[in-house]
C-alpha cells in the first residue's frame, strides 16, 4: 500500500497538459506523478526533462529509450518502474516479441549486439555501487556514438529519479503494467512486490 495516496488528476488543474505527456507515454495519468502534484513544480519540472530525454529528434529509438528504462529499473530494484518502462516501451514501437523475450535479451535474435552493449551498460549504470567500468565503456563506443552515449545514460538517469521516487513511496502498480509484469517479468522473478495491494 502507497505510504501516500495519489490526488484525482483533476486536483491541480494547471497540470493538465503535463500529465497529457505521461497519456502519451503510457496511456493514463502514473500514480507517481498524482502523488507528486502535491507540489505542482515538480511535476513540471520533471515533464520538461521528460519531454527532452524521451525526445523523437534523438537518434537513440524511443521505444528502445524504455527498455533501456527497465533495465535500469531491474537493476534499482524498482517493479513499479521496471513493469511502467516496458508498457511505455510497446507504447512506442518495441514488439510484443522483444518485449516477451527481454529476459534473454543476451541470446535473443530479437537484440541486436549494439543493443546488449547497451542493456548492459543500464544495468551497470543503474546499480549502486554503480559498476560502468573502462572495459564497458570501450564496448559502448564501438556500438554508439558518444552523442548517442549522453542520450542512453539519459533515460537511465531519468528513471533513477524515478526508482527513488516510486520505490520510497510505495507507489500503488496501475493495472496494465501490472498484467504486463505479471504474464512477461514474473518468469524473471517480478512479484510487483510493495507495489501491489
Amino acid at each position: 500500500m502507497a505510504h501516500l495516496s495519489p490526488l484525482p488528476a483533476d486536483t491541480t488543474p494547471e497540470l493538465k497538459e503535463d500529465f497529457a505527456i505521461f497519456i502519451d507515454i503510457l496511456g493514463f495519468v502514473p500514480n507517481s506523478l498524482l502523488t507528486m502534484q502535491r507540489r505542482p513544480q515538480i511535476v513540471k519540472g520533471f515533464a520538461e526533462l521528460t519531454k527532452a530525454v524521451m525526445a523523437a529528434d534523438g537518434t537513440v529509438d524511443r521505444g528502445f529509450k524504455r527498455v533501456l528504462a527497465h533495465f535500469a529499473s531491474r537493476a534499482a530494484g524498482c517493479q513499479y518502474c521496471e513493469a511502467h518502462s516496458l508498457i511505455a516501451a510497446g507504447l512506442h514501437g518495441v514488439s510484443d516479441e522483444k518485449i516477451a523475450a527481454v529476459w534473454d535479451y543476451q541470446t535473443s535474435p530479437l537484440y541486436s549486439e549494439a543493443e546488449r552493449v547497451a542493456l548492459d551498460y543500464a544495468l551497470a549504470a543503474g546499480s549502486v555501487p554503480n559498476q560502468v567500468d573502462d572495459a564497458l565503456m570501450v564496448r559502448m563506443k564501438q556500438h554508439w556514438d558518444e552523442d548517442q552515449i549522453v542520450e542512453i545514460l539519459a533515460a537511465v538517469s531519468l528513471y533513477g529519479f524515478l526508482n527513488r521516487w516510486n520505490d520510497s513511496m510505495a507507489t500503488d502498480l496501475e493495472e496494465p503494467p501490472k498484467a504486463l509484469g505479471d504474464k512477461i517479468l514474473k518468469k524473471g522473478g517480478w512479484t510487483g512486490g510493495k507495489h501491489t495491494k
